[in-house]
């Protein structure tokens, strides 16, 4: 029998190994290290920068000229330029070629910023709803003008906010990517989302959607046409997905739908910033290809990633993740948060 000097080992809930049902990763959920949320390491938000800034008001001579403007009253509240740094170039052809077994190409694609707000002050998640409807719309834009390039298979659009997830500059900002290939992990998703359609003949994403709605622990808000949630199987803690209720392949067929999508994007990005005191976070949209508009097996989303943990060995190595929070934890902090 012990006495009040011995030690009392309680277990903890065993490790959980979950299985992403679109591309078939594994995830460990685990619990021995488990977090709660605001046990986070916090990375403290960047303090207003004083000097130049390109993306201001005032300096749009020192950027390339734009190729898309959201008027305003005269002026601009949305701005798309080319990446003065691009990660590829639209100039050229793409000249795919072999060298003995390994294929190469030209780095040929259209690199552009997407200039949020002429405001310096702010982050996307503090703009009205009517401000981040006039962001998604130029994405839409872009995404529509670009397709029109037969060298271009895909538009990747993306956000990096804060140091930490890869933003050089403090003025909030999105980017585009058009690329003469269709990214590896948009592959992964398609594929697996049409090996599911080939077996029940539903969408997959429309079946997560409709049980994550159904199940509720794993919401964490949702309107008349969009669901975020915490997905089953997520990479990193609070990883949150955004996916229309209704099926779509195509970002850019969606534009009616736009006034709802800013609500939840601006909710969700409120939340995670209320929560974890304006984290860092990176988001992706991933739509259909452009050969793949119409796909019934597919479903345009937006993920939403903070960057809370780090990648090392183990997942750089194996392919796992390792994630210390449950989502369900997540999705219940962040669902019974007011914002």
């Amino acid at each position: 029998m012990a006495n009040s000097t011995d030690c009392v080992y309680i277990a903890s809930p065993l490790p959980e190994l979950r299985k992403d049902p679109i591309v078939g990763r594994w995830v460990i959920i685990s619990t021995e290290r488990a977090r709660r949320p605001l046990e986070h390491i916090r990375v403290p938000p960047p303090q207003p920068a004083s000097g130049f800034c390109p993306f201001c008001p005032g300096s749009e001579d020192k950027v390339p000229s734009a190729v898309y403007t959201s008027p305003d009253r005269g002026a601009w509240s949305v701005r798309v330029v080319p990446n003065k740094f691009p990660a590829l170039r639209v100039e050229g052809d793409i000249d795919r070629q072999g060298e003995g077994l390994y294929d190469k190409s030209n780095g040929v694609g259209a690199h552009e910023v997407i200039i949020e707000t002429p405001r310096h002050d702010v982050v996307l998640a503090d703009l009205d709803e009517a401000d981040i409807e006039r962001v998604l719309h130029a994405y839409r834009e872009r995404i529509i003008d670009l397709r029109r390039d037969a060298r271009f298979r895909y538009v990747m659009v993306f956000k990096n906010h804060g140091a930490a997830a890869g933003a050089s500059l403090e003025h909030t900002h999105s980017q585009l990517i058009a690329l003469p290939v269709v990214p590896i992990n948009v592959l992964e998703e398609m594929r697996g989302a049409r090996h599911y359609y080939e077996y029940k003949e539903r969408c997959l994403f429309c079946d997560i959607a409709k049980q994550e709605l159904s199940d509720g622990r794993r919401v964490v808000y949702h309107n008349d046409k969009f669901l975020a949630f915490a997905p089953f199987a997520p990479k990193q803690p609070f990883e949150t997905w955004i996916v229309p209720k209704t099926h779509a392949a195509s970002y850019e067929d969606h534009a009616r739908d736009f006034p709802l999508l800013a609500n939840a994007l601006r909710t969700t990005l409120r939340k995670i910033q209320a929560a974890l005191d304006a984290p860092p976070y990176n988001f992706m949209l991933h739509t259909a290809p452009f050969s793949d508009r119409d796909a019934p097996h597919y479903h345009w989303h937006i993920e939403v990633m903070p960057t809370l943990t780090t990648v090392a060995g183990f997942e750089w190595g194996s392919g796992f993740y390792i994630n210390p929070t449950p989502p369900e934890d997540a999705a219940t902090f962040l669902r019974e948060l007011d914002t």
